[in-house]
């Protein structure tokens, strides 16, 4: 099931549907093209909190998945990524919906 979220992850970053890093995240939430915010679970406790004040004023979607290493490999990116926004409501349902799955 992880795998499956990978790989919606990778389908997203070819299709120009995600954002990763802190900057371009941030700014995707408050342009309103973030369907749903994905944090490493690994990220600081200040990164979590940043995100997830946002999120909550900008009503959008956040969840808390894999780590660092993971979420960057997942995209085709060399080194870490804390934080990913997905900016297509269907993957970003799809993503949720094999969370639920969990």
């Amino acid at each position: 099931m992880q795998n499956k979220i990978l790989s919606l992850l990778g389908i997203a970053m070819k299709g120009r549907n995600l954002v990763s890093g802190e900057f371009q995240t941030l700014e995707a939430i408050r342009k309103g093209s973030a369907m749903l915010v994905i944090i490493a679970e690994d990220a600081s406790d200040n990164t979590k909190k940043l995100f997830s004040d946002k999120c909550k004023f900008y009503q959008v979607p956040m969840i808390c998945f894999g780590t660092k290493d993971m979420m960057g490999s997942a995209i085709g990116k060399e080194g870490l990524r804390s934080s990913l926004g997905v900016c297509n409501a269907g993957l970003a349902e799809a993503i949720m919906k094999q969370l639920e799955e969990k």
